[in-house]
């Protein structure tokens, strides 16, 4: 055997073993306390697909959302609280179990209103215990879970209504039954794979009695269809086991979407409303569904079926019915006549009336909850369902930083990352109206760009001026008709801060941000007429633009390179030009491993290398539900695929790290996914993150925060993922690893939070502690492990909880030292939860696991826009300091005179003839410690004058909470505070040397034992 075999071989075996002892930290492991934090904003809300109201309960109602999950009322809709983050946020349906309401809750996911904007459910679950832990009960395929039905007489027999897929065929559509609670289930009506179940409703006083709304339907990219032969209406008076047609009365023709509502008095009411082209409108039957006769046809009822299509009715008056629409519409007389709601945001989806009093009415839109109290005159908002749904966002360089975005039928916003006190609903300000999609910042001017649905407006807006400009790009004369995306693409430039992107089917370049256009490419889509047809809707006509196909959806301008343009389109194509836009490549085709003509949702141009790019395509609007994400290295010649089966849900959306190239971020419809390694290994984040659409992510270059502008959740962030970017193999084989930092400023904040109510939804402020980031390779189960701070001469500074946790540990310090020990009182005094802050400097860091050491610095700097001279921060520490020691002094002194007056009582107790002694011993200690603490009252009404303990402890905070210097004031008072306590020590002093020691004398000369009391520095560190 040669040589040159024998060292191949062994490199081949080296490698090898190198790749198998690989590690890969993953989820919890490896983001260790990185926590997500959720800042809204609420006040506009979001849409609600379905509300439920507890069957006994008038306090208790549930509201499930569009991409926000599941929350809870618990007092009436004041407030609602999250109980569904772990799960598929997209809702169909919420149910409470009627005979076991307060335990028993059933969630069908998968939004049933279907706008070309919805998201997807995977499934059916159920509660046990009011909400706070769930089980998937199948249905995983089913996409839109519609109905929830349970039998109010046998809680095991349940019906499920799917709609099914909205842009495939599905063979899952149709309604199912258990008779066993759910653990198996049985398909009880099927039509077709292009028909499901719109609604499904049970007779509340024969529950052998179903109703089946049966709906066909199709949505495209570019186009919807409501309607076909199949739609119909169905009955079973056999609980579901066999089913006729009841359309007697019903109009001709091909049907839509049925709303459909049975009155809860009397079950043979029943109100539908019909989606056709001839007699639409809202029919009612007397009888149980064998007759119909249509009553009302008004817009308001018949406006957008596959939108709006639900209706309520009273449940104590079958005459009063509500039917959701743009604005709301009731009805007082059976349906004959209609009257609008009261003013609250449009787009009604659901309704639920009080279940004691029809007069409080709860109203689920696209903007919210709201609720009334009479009847529905007046309408009153729920301020903190923090579910406003993001289509973009991105940040600017200011301090603190701005959010801008675009927001479903909520128009466009912009607000702080950080305000005093908490991000408010006073701290967002609009910038658009409609459908926002994406604001963007102009990188050097108080310029926002904005634009709104279809760029049927896209504004310049001067913030100093409060001047809007719209700036659309216009078709010039002989020229092709614009198409913009519903979600038309915009672009600032990275080069030159004027420049500024749009992208129609050409991609348009304006160098004074808008007021001139020039096209710098011919058409860069497929152009295929097929899928441009404007008419859209089926039987009911839909032409909002929503559905304009064959455009620009992405544009990314090379960071490195402003000739390097990237354009991504919604027909499936990735165009790359060089040069500016003189010439263009269609790199598509070299792509493997991609079906043809799928949505280009995102391209990032690399930060890094100039012939690098990611591409992110989203089938789900074909029914494919694969991710698909790609890199290439060489301007699109190549491509390679970052999947893998780590990624749950489609993907939108992906942001390559500054700093680490082989950090990405990727958004998918069901959460947030990291990879540190290029894309080998992926983890789903789910520290306080919950399983929201993300659509888009961008990274704050000076904080190093990841912000996520999520469809259903609002924005999310992630404060300072920098500790991702140094974790390497060579960390991840050591036993413990300190990670550097960068200096740790000490912010010199300290103001107040604006006018929010108790109700309203404050968004949290980042957390401004430094951090001590490790890496343990195991978790620390047995033995001692603690964690401290030390000044550079080695003295103990403070102690720290340590993470225990194996992969990466966050511990947060507050730049304070331990606070002092405070005196034994009646009441209680603040100057015990105040530590003094450290001057800036370095530190050591010490960890002790069992019997080794592990050591690190920590630096902290002052903050630099502070205008305090370091001269008055020495004045201010000295003070602080010697208030400091004030405080244990007394703390010392006071538990000197406790321990003798119960040492004097104890001997009091058992000797009679000791008690002249004792009682000149308590009588002079007793009256020396009503001067230094209050021994009387409480901490309100009744609370006694304070005393030294706690003016000492009011300038003690004062002073150590300063920045700069203590006034003159503040150090007269230490003067005169600590001439009291001089004085009180003197005191106790006279007492020990004369009554005390009479005491122990007398101890000593009848064999008992005189007091011992422990050391001052033993006393402190108890």
């Amino acid at each position: 055997m040669n040589n040159k075999f024998i060292i191949a071989s062994l490199a081949i075996l080296f490698c090898i073993n190198l790749q198998a002892q690989e590690i890969v930290l993953k989820g919890k492991e490896l983001f260790g306390n990185l926590k997500a934090r959720q800042i809204g904003p609420a006040l506009m809300s979001g849409r609600i697909i379905d509300l439920e109201n507890h069957p006994t309960n008038d306090r208790i109602i549930y509201a499930g959302t569009a991409g926000g999950g599941v929350w809870k009322s618990s007092n009436g809709g004041a407030s609602f609280s999250s109980v569904f983050d772990k799960h598929a946020q997209s809702i169909g349906v919420v149910k409470v179990d009627p005979t076991d309401p307060d335990t028993t809750i059933w969630v069908g996911t998968g939004e049933i209103w279907t706008r070309n904007s919805v998201s997807i459910g995977d499934g059916l679950y159920k509660s046990t215990d009011g909400g706070a832990n769930w089980k998937k009960m199948g249905f995983e395929n089913s996409e839109r879970i519609s109905s929830i039905q349970i039998n109010p007489k046998n809680s095991n027999e349940i019906y499920i209504g799917v709609l099914g897929a909205l842009w495939s065929d599905s063979s899952d559509r149709g309604v199912y039954k258990t008779i066993d609670g759910g653990k198996t289930w049985n398909k009880i009506l099927y039509i077709n794979q292009k028909t499901g179940a719109n609604e499904v409703i049970i007779d509340p006083k024969n529950p052998n009695i179903v109703y089946a709304a049966m709906w066909e339907f199709r949505r495209t990219p570019w186009g919807f269809n409501s309607g076909g032969p199949n739609s119909a209406l169905y009955k079973s008076t056999d609980a579901g086991k066999t089913w006729n047609k009841i359309h007697n009365g019903f109009p001709k023709g091909d049907l839509g979407r049925l709303a459909l509502a049975i009155s809860p008095s009397n079950p043979q009411i029943i109100y539908t409303v019909i989606e056709s082209k001839e007699n639409k409108g809202l029919y009612r039957s007397d009888d149980a569904g064998a007759n119909w006769k249509l009553l009302n046809g008004d817009f308001g009822l018949v406006v957008r079926p596959f939108y709006f299509s639900r209706i309520v009715v009273d449940p104590k008056n079958p005459d009063i019915l509500i039917k959701g629409g743009l604005f709301g519409s009731i009805s007082r007389d059976g349906g004959k006549t209609f009257k609008n709601l009261g003013s609250m945001h449009a787009d009604i989806h659901d309704i639920v009336f009080d279940i004691n009093n029809s007069d409080r009415i709860y109203v689920g839109t696209d903007g919210g909850v709201y609720r009334s109290w009479d009847g529905g005159a007046t309408m009153d908002m729920v301020d903190n369902l923090p579910i406003s749904q993001f289509y973009h966002i991105s940040v600017d360089n200011e301090e603190p930083y701005n959010i801008y975005g675009g927001l479903q039928d909520n128009g466009s916003w912009w607000g702080p990352s950080s305000s005093p006190g908490g991000i408010e609903a006073r701290d967002w300000k609009p910038v658009g109206y409609g459908d926002g999609f994406r604001v963007l910042r102009h990188p050097s001017k108080k310029i926002i760009y904005s634009e709104m649905q279809g760029a049927q407006n896209v504004w310049r807006y001067d913030i100093d001026r409060n001047y809007t400009k719209n700036i659309k790009p216009l078709p010039i004369k002989g020229e092709a008709e614009l198409r913009f995306n519903w979600n038309a693409p915009m672009a600032v430039s990275n080069h030159y801060p004027d420049r500024f992107y749009m992208g129609s089917q050409f991609l348009h370049i304006s160098e004074d941000m808008g007021d001139n256009w020039k096209k710098i490419s011919p058409d860069l889509t497929t152009n295929d007429p097929a899928k441009q047809d404007k008419e859209s809707g089926g039987l009911s006509v839909d032409k909002s633009g929503a559905e304009t196909h064959t455009t620009i959806f992405t544009i990314a301008e090379s960071p490195i390179d402003q000739n390097i343009i990237w354009v991504g389109t919604d027909d499936g194509n990735v165009q790359v030009t060089q040069d500016g836009g003189k010439s263009w490549t269609n790199t598509v085709a070299n792509i493997q491993g991609l079906p043809k003509n799928t949505w280009v949702y995102h391209i990032e141009a690399s930060t890094h290398n100039k012939e690098t790019a990611y591409a992110v395509f989203d089938g789900h609007t074909t029914g494919d539900m694969k991710p698909y994400v790609y890199k290439t290295t060489d301007f699109g010649k190549t491509w390679s695929s970052l999947v893998t089966n780590d990624i749950v849900g489609f993907a939108r959306n992906i942001q390559e790290d500054y700093v680490n190239q082989d950090i990405l971020y990727l958004g998918t419809e069901f959460g947030l996914f990291i990879t540190i390694d290029g894309g080998k290994h992926w983890s789903r984040f789910t520290n306080n993150m919950p399983a929201t659409a993300v659509h888009f992510i961008d990274l704050q270059k000076k904080t190093n925060d990841l912000v996520l502008g999520t469809h259903g959740r609002g924005i999310i962030i992630i404060d300072d993922i920098s500790p991702l970017r140094k974790i390497t193999q060579e960390v991840l084989t050591k036993n413990i690893h300190f990670f550097e930092n960068p200096p740790f400023t000490i912010k010199e904040e300290s103001g107040f939070g604006g006018g929010s109510t108790k109700l309203q939804f404050k968004g949290e402020n980042p957390n401004t502690n430094a951090k001590i980031i490790y890496y343990l390779k195991k978790r620390h189960t047995f033995g001692k492990m603690t964690l401290s701070i030390q000044d550079q001469n080695g003295n103990k500074v403070v102690d720290l909880v340590p993470g225990k946790s194996k992969g990466i540990n966050i511990v947060n310090w507050n730049f304070r030292k331990k606070a002092p020990k405070v005196a034994a009182g009646k009441t209680l005094t603040f100057g015990g939860f105040t530590a003094p802050r450290v001057a800036a400097g370095t530190y050591n860091i010490v960890l002790t696991k069992g019997k080794n050491q592990y050591k690190s610095t920590i630096t902290l700097q002052n903050d630099p826009i502070s205008l305090v001279s370091e001269k008055d921060r020495i004045v201010q520490r000295k003070a602080a300091q010697q208030l400091f020691d004030d405080m244990q002094e007394l703390a010392y002194l006071v538990y000197q005179i406790d321990q003798n007056i119960q040492s004097a009582k104890n001997v009091s107790k058992k000797d009679s003839a000791s008690q002249k002694i004792t009682s000149s011993v308590i009588n002079e200690l007793v009256a020396l410690k009503k001067t230094l603490v209050v021994t009387t009252g409480d901490n309100y009404v009744a609370e006694a004058e304070p005393q030294l303990r706690e003016k000492l402890s009011e300038v003690y905070s004062d002073v150590t909470n300063l920045f700069e210097k203590p006034s003159s004031a503040q150090l007269e008072n230490k003067e005169v505070l600590e001439t009291r306590l001089h004085n009180a020590k003197e005191a106790y002093k006279n007492i020990e040397n004369k009554q005390i020691t009479k005491l122990n004398k007398y101890l000593e000369k009848t064999g008992g034992t005189p007091l011992k009391i422990i050391t001052k520095e033993e006393f402190i560190n108890k």
